[in-house]
């Protein structure tokens, strides 16, 4: 038993005693493993907040990064609309309007009757025209006569003062020579004076008679031209269309006044339609006039339509109330304000037929350089 103690005791702790059948306690020394130490969840999760904070972190940067290059490659905007020109239609003369032959939204061609004014106070002044120009052409054959009247009556005067002036011419020698006396002399010189006083006066009814004729033939120019002015105003009378397009907004009725230069129809132009795409100035560097664009047209969702850059804007107005020679882009929207935007105009390329465009539609439209 001593032994037995004595063994024990050498044996530290975690030492163990393997007993093993029939031969009694025999030691059996084992070394035991020691456990790992327990982990702390509050280190675990704050590991694991820091990883998902670093990921958020590097997506962001990385998204930045990308949308920071793709300015380089392309251009994307959703600030873009349809247009075309509006066509104020305004007549030339002013009237009552008495027929209205189209509708709103109706589409028309070029020369369709879009209303026509009372013709009645335009034909009447034609009318009164057309009767002066008859009595100047009457009063000029009149003129036509006296001229020639005249003319025979200066002929008459100039043989008259002919003969006045070489019956003077013979008897100026005769004179001289003693066989005619001064009386017959002066006679002869007294005719003579005469003669070449008919003849002026003769000469100066012509000129008057050529004058009036002159002062007549103007008269007719004049109302010729007047004639022609009433004419076309007679023709103006009927309001066309200046080109295909389709009627909008129309409120023109029978009975309207119209003002001569004051728009009466607005008429949507049918060949002028493009799109307004308003790009950052950070990015209209890199657009060249003629490259090809895509559009996404709203009225048409899920179509890319092909378009070409017909033209960059070089200027805009900074000022809401200046005259409209440069467009104005608006700085600002839902209180944030925006980089300085410039319109650039797209073409449509080969439009499908049953794509029908709406003035004022909204677009998205991206450029690749």
């Amino acid at each position: 038993m001593p032994e037995a103690n004595q063994t024990q005791q050498g044996f530290g702790a975690g030492d163990a005693i393997a007993p093993i059948e029939g031969l009694g306690l025999i030691p059996a020394v084992t070394r035991a493993i020691p456990e790992a130490p327990a982990r702390d969840p509050k280190v675990a999760a704050a590991r694991r907040y820091r990883r998902r904070v670093l990921l958020v972190l590097s997506g962001l940067a990385a998204a930045c990064g990308l949308y920071w290059g793709s300015s380089y490659v392309f251009a994307y905007t959703d600030d873009a609309y349809v247009t075309s020109d509006l066509v104020a239609v305004a007549p030339w003369i002013t009237g009552r309007i008495i027929a209205v032959p189209v509708v709103d939204n109706q589409t028309v061609t070029k020369g369709t009757l879009l209303a026509e004014i009372d013709p009645t106070p335009f034909r009447l002044s034609l009318a009164h025209q057309q009767a002066k120009l008859g009595e100047a052409e009457a009063q000029l054959s009149v003129d036509h006569e006296l001229i020639k009247s005249a003319k025979e009556a200066r002929d008459a005067a100039a043989a008259r003062a002919k003969l006045a002036q070489d019956n003077l011419k013979r008897a100026e020698p005769i004179a001289r020579a003693g066989f005619l006396s001064r009386q017959g002399l002066e006679s002869a010189t007294t005719s003579a004076q005469a003669a070449a006083a008919e003849l002026a006066d003769a000469q100066a009814a012509v000129d008057k008679q050529r004058r009036m004729q002159q002062l007549h033939e103007a008269t007719i120019k004049a109302i010729t031209a007047e004639i022609a002015y009433l004419q076309w105003q007679l023709d103006q009378t009927k309001i066309r269309a200046p080109t295909d397009g389709t009627i909008t907004n129309l409120t023109l009725r029978v009975g309207d006044q119209a003002v001569a230069n004051q728009p009466l129809i607005g008429l949507v132009d049918a060949h002028a339609w493009r799109v307004i795409a308003n790009y950052k100035e950070s990015v209209i560097r890199h657009i060249q006039v003629g490259h090809s664009a895509w559009v996404w047209l709203d009225a048409y969702p899920w179509h890319i339509h092909r378009a070409t850059i017909q033209g960059i804007a070089r200027g805009i107005s900074r000022d809401r109330t200046a005259p409209r020679l440069l467009p104005f882009v608006e700085p600002t929207t839902d209180w944030i304000r925006l980089e300085r935007r410039f319109p650039v105009t797209l073409l449509l390329a080969d439009p499908h037929p049953d794509v029908t465009l709406h003035m004022g539609s909204d677009a998205r439209t991206l450029i690749i350089y």
